[in-house]
């Protein structure tokens, strides 16, 4: 037996040791985190805008600063039910550690409710965050807040939004979250007409007012949020646009009203930031996955710097609170199966032929005021004027003449059915620069993964990216 003068001493010892490694321990969890999804963001896609990036500044010593981060890994993608995922069961993963299937938010396989990152943060009584460049309803911020069969089901993910306290919000999407009736000509940030996609007359933004949120809407809305002190806000829901915030080749050349992503970061940081128990915030670059969509070069590498400036803002905050912060960049999956090289100009990449690109693919050439109508010599001219692609070789004007014919013929192409002459346009500028899209979707290919900060060790080598998610809840002290 024992003697009780041991059994005490023994006792002692051990408070001792727990009262030394409780702040050891304690140390070990994240107080702020940064959870940076670029969609559509491959390895390709990281390489090319940094070799941009080089040529734009004549400095090749330039770095994307995501692909400077001291811990690196590589991600698989694939969802419950095919091998090649959707952003919808690829940001279910990310969020929440489940696998789904293709289309799914917030669910599992099955179709019961998944717990997310931002949830068990918020019921821990940490401060939340979602922010991107898409409709704030679309399929990545969607599967951290929301919970439903189909990613298309927006009108009920916007209602979820109002419903789960987060506490803020900024994007595009106004249409979702505003009465069927309701219309504003001219109204959003970029000039469009604030319209209801709702068969109800529901108005959330009014809701969220209610609820204590100061709202951003439209073009007045983003006027505002310019010049807002954001320290003095606790709750906010701001979206600038009728659908997404614009590509930023035209957000920083046509549209300069419009926050950049970086802009929503230090908003989000200065009304986050003041919660005692600290912030869990989802910042997601989700037209990057729209320009590889669209096989549009430019509108990948400049979202892809806009999304790397945001990262920036997030590490400016990251170096006067090293001990306390986490930052995790990641994709949720490849889009367009870029290729850096192609055998007609060998071991080269031509980034100048890029410089002077000024518009997008998809939302300029395939939809916008630069759509090919059926005038050939007014489009020729224009996409040498303002897409950059100038001085046609034979080949390339041939190939570009019988996409217009296409056109003229009511035909498409691509998985999403686009105007044959924009995807072309887009394909003949790529191929100038030596690159190559196998596709117009995604692909199963493994995803670069970046991170720093506290517990950043913990995220590096080859994982599944539900280990993403879980890993992620395992630092901040939840369960998912």
């Amino acid at each position: 037996m024992i003697p009780v003068r041991q059994i005490n001493r023994l006792l002692g010892i051990a408070l001792l040791v727990l009262m030394f490694t409780a702040p050891a321990l304690a140390a070990v969890q994240p107080k702020y985190v940064f959870y940076f999804i670029g969609d559509g963001l491959g390895a390709s896609q990281r390489q090319f805008s940094e070799f941009f990036l080089r040529e734009k500044t004549k400095d090749n010593t330039k770095e994307l600063l995501i692909n400077t981060f001291d811990v690196a890994g590589i991600n698989t993608t694939y969802c419950a039910n095919t091998l090649i995922t959707d952003s919808a069961a690829a940001g279910t993963a990310l969020a929440s550690g489940v696998k789904t299937n293709k289309g799914v938010v917030g669910k599992d396989a099955a179709g019961n409710n998944v717990k997310t990152l931002t949830e068990a943060a918020r019921d821990k009584g940490m401060k939340t965050g979602l922010i991107t460049t898409t409709r704030l309803t679309h399929a990545t911020p969607a599967a951290f807040a929301s919970h439903n069969v189909s990613r298309n089901n927006e009108n009920e993910i916007a209602q979820d939004f109002v419903k789960s306290n987060v506490d803020f919000f900024a994007g595009g999407g106004i249409r979702h979250f505003i009465p069927q009736k309701m219309k504003v000509e001219k109204g959003d940030a970029i000039g469009k007409t604030i319209k209801s996609k709702r068969k109800d007359d529901k108005n959330l933004v009014k809701e969220f007012q209610k609820k204590g949120y100061t709202t951003y809407i439209g073009m007045k809305g983003a006027k505002a949020f310019k010049n807002e002190d954001f320290k003095k806000k606790n709750k906010v829901f701001a979206a600038f646009t009728y659908t997404h915030i614009p590509y930023e080749v035209e957000r920083r050349n046509k549209y300069p009203e419009v926050p950049s992503l970086a802009a929503m970061t230090k908003a989000g940081i200065d009304v986050l930031s003041k919660g005692k128990k600290g912030f869990f915030m989802m910042i997601e670059g989700g037209r990057i996955d729209h320009a590889a969509h669209a096989n549009d070069p430019t509108g990948v590498i400049y979202d892809t710097l806009a999304f790397d400036n945001a990262v920036q803002v997030a590490f400016d905050f990251y170096k006067t609170h090293k001990n306390e912060t986490l930052i995790v960049v990641v994709g949720d999956h490849e889009t367009g199966g870029m290729g850096l090289g192609m055998d007609s100009m060998g071991y080269k990449l031509d980034m100048k032929s890029l410089l002077t690109t000024k518009v997008s693919v998809e939302d300029t050439l395939a939809y916008g005021a630069g759509q090919y109508k059926g005038d050939r010599a007014a489009y020729t001219n224009y996409l040498a004027k303002e897409f950059g692609l100038v001085n046609l070789t034979e080949t390339e004007a041939a190939r570009l003449e019988k996409a217009m014919a296409a056109a003229d013929a009511g035909k498409t192409m691509g998985y999403y059915k686009v105007n044959p002459a924009a995807l072309t346009a887009a394909r003949l500028l790529s191929e100038r620069a030596n690159i190559n899209w196998t596709t117009t979707i995604h692909t199963a290919t493994m995803i670069p993964m970046s991170a720093t900060g506290v517990g950043a060790a913990k995220f590096g080598g080859y994982k599944d990216n539900t280990e993403i998610a879980r890993m992620m809840a395992t630092m901040i002290g939840v369960t998912l």
